[in-house]
């Protein structure tokens, strides 16, 4: 029988386990200031290309998709609507089933995909979580007639879903029409802090690193 020692290669693929365990939790935790732009993608290698990219493909402004994937996920890769409870201690059934940073629901995620021809998208995916923001977000505006750039009334037609929201349903719901302010005004914040550093991305390609 073979004896792993530090030096048998055994040894060593058994060390390097919690250092991959490690990364790969790095790599799809949400940003540390999620309420920053310049921070987040500072942070966040390759999130500015993709936003970039989903913004040029849609139209869409790039500080729209963000504050529509903060407000759903905070940026989680995996993120889910908490379980309902059974007597106050039993976990019941999620009330749906959103997913993901852009907690797009089973049904939504597969209208994109069969529109887009996107087959490999994944929601835990940064990069197809923001393609499908844009994708949304055009949707609304063809079918409601909502600017790309309308926050807020852009975020209460993802919120209740296109048909609802022509209907009004979000009238009745105080809450979601402060929430949809709330993703209004981080829009704002988060143009007002790209003008401070997205020429540096731009012109990098990449993530701009301040220090």
């Amino acid at each position: 029988m073979q004896v792993d020692t530090p030096f048998s290669p055994s040894y060593r693929s058994l060390l390097c386990i919690p250092g991959l365990l490690l990364l790969a939790a790095c790599a799809t935790a949400p940003p540390r200031n999620v309420n920053d732009a310049c921070a987040i993608f500072s942070e966040k290698d390759g999130w500015f290309a993709d936003t970039k990219a989903a913004s040029r493909r849609w139209g869409v402004p790039i500080p729209v998709l963000l504050a529509i994937v903060r407000q759903e996920s905070a940026f989680e890769a995996d993120a889910q609507p908490p379980r309902t409870r059974i007597l106050w201690i039993i976990p019941g059934p999620r009330p749906s089933s959103a997913y993901g940073y852009s907690q797009a629901l089973d049904g939504t995620w597969e209208k994109y995909i069969q529109a887009t021809g996107n087959h490999g998208a994944d929601r835990d995916e940064f990069v197809d979580a923001m393609d499908f923001v844009g994708w949304y977000v055009t949707q609304t505006w063809r079918r409601n007639g909502v600017a790309k750039s309308d926050a807020y009334r852009q975020y209460l037609a993802y919120h209740e879903g296109q048909n609802a929201f022509a209907n009004g349903s979000y009238r009745s719901k105080p809450w979601l029409m402060e929430r949809a302010r709330q993703v209004s005004r981080q829009a704002s914040r988060y143009q007002a802090q790209l003008g401070r550093c997205q020429q540096r991305f731009e012109s990098s390609g990449k993530s701009w690193w301040p220090f």
